[in-house]
């Protein structure tokens, strides 16, 4: 007779356990590739480290126009609700005192008007005086009439007014749930970057940090001078103005969405740029490359702005000789760069 074997139990601890542990994981990295930013994968080169970086930085670039674009639309929203709940104050004001005139019209009528207008006239000291009177009423009611029209067109108005407001204030949530969720991607992908250069050994960081600062001192020497680049001028006053600015900010931090005067994102320098040169510039880079006429890069002269990658997601504004000044990224502040360091997309003469 066979012995009866005892099933082996598994235990808690064993394979199930191994496998749950297989199977978290692999979500939690599957999760960590599909956002985006997770920790950087271990082992990798500071070149490797480098690369993924500055591909973190444009694509948060590409997020914080997106941002920009949508805020000036969250902006513009708010101004338009703001007027047209300023103008149903004000007709709603004017409404209300219509209807108090009407309201003391009608109140003078039921206490003249208790008696029929014929015994009225019998009784009348001065017949002439009432016939003249009743003229009179006849007007006002006239008169009346059209107060009353002239409440129900402003009734009507309001309701307009209040019906244009309820969706400009539906636009406005819209766009403020739009800013919301670039603004998570935006510092997602800074969270990524700055955990990744952690990796780097620090005298890997302190390279950069100093490659930067010169780059930004470079053209330090010249901010007092006439904006020129080795022998190539402005093409103009308000060029110059907008090249004369950028040099004066050479230094400043990046900050995404800042146009100033102390911080700057790429499109926010040149925008302040122009502004101080009396023009005023869209907030984006994909509006400001429509902003001018088209000129090739051959083409190019001192205030034009540069535009780079596929999407239109970098700007900066041309100073001569190959060179830009733009506001390149959390890392670096504004500075002097070559237009050949990233992928040239167009470029726009604003004036």
């Amino acid at each position: 007779m066979a012995a009866h074997r005892k099933p082996r139990q598994r235990s808690v601890g064993g394979n199930t356990a191994r496998t749950a542990a297989t199977i978290a994981l692999a979500g939690a990295a599957t999760a960590t590739a599909f956002d985006g930013t997770g920790h950087a994968e271990p082992n990798l080169t500071p070149a490797q480290v480098k690369a993924k970086v500055d591909k973190l930085y444009q694509e948060a670039e590409v997020a914080t126009e997106k941002y920009n674009g949508a805020k000036e639309k969250a902006d513009a929203a708010e101004e338009r609700l703001k007027t047209l709940r300023d103008e149903a104050a004000r007709k709603t004001d004017k409404l209300n005192s219509a209807r108090d005139a009407l309201g003391s019209m009608a109140a003078a009528q039921y206490r003249e008007g208790g008696l029929d207008p014929s015994l009225q006239l019998a009784l009348s000291s001065d017949p002439d005086h009432y016939l003249d009177s009743a003229e009179f009423v006849d007007r006002a009611g006239t008169r009346q009439a059209a107060s009353v029209a002239s409440v129900r067109r402003q009734l009507r108005e309001i309701e307009q007014l209040r019906g244009a407001a309820h969706i400009e204030l539906a636009s406005l949530k819209s766009r403020q749930a739009e800013l919301k969720r670039h603004k998570k991607t935006i510092t997602g992908k800074l969270d990524a970057a700055r955990r990744l250069l952690a990796q780097l050994p620090a005298e890997e960081r302190a390279s950069d940090v100093q490659h930067a600062s010169r780059d930004s001192s470079a053209g330090g020497a010249r901010d007092t001078l006439t904006p020129t680049t080795g022998d190539v001028a402005a093409p103009n006053s308000r060029a110059a103005a907008a090249v004369s600015y950028a040099y004066s900010k050479l230094g400043s931090p990046y900050v995404w969405g800042a146009t100033g005067p102390d911080a700057f994102d790429c499109s926010g320098l040149t925008q302040a740029a122009y502004r101080s040169a009396g023009i005023s510039l869209p907030r984006t880079t994909y509006a400001q490359i429509d902003a001018g006429r088209r000129v090739s890069r051959s083409e190019l002269q001192p205030g034009d702005l540069v535009f780079f990658y596929s999407a239109i997601s970098h700007v900066g504004i041309y100073i001569g000789n190959g060179q830009m000044i733009h506001a390149p990224n959390p890392t670096a502040p504004v500075r002097i760069a070559p237009i050949d360091e990233m992928p040239f997309a167009g470029a726009t003469r604003v004036v």
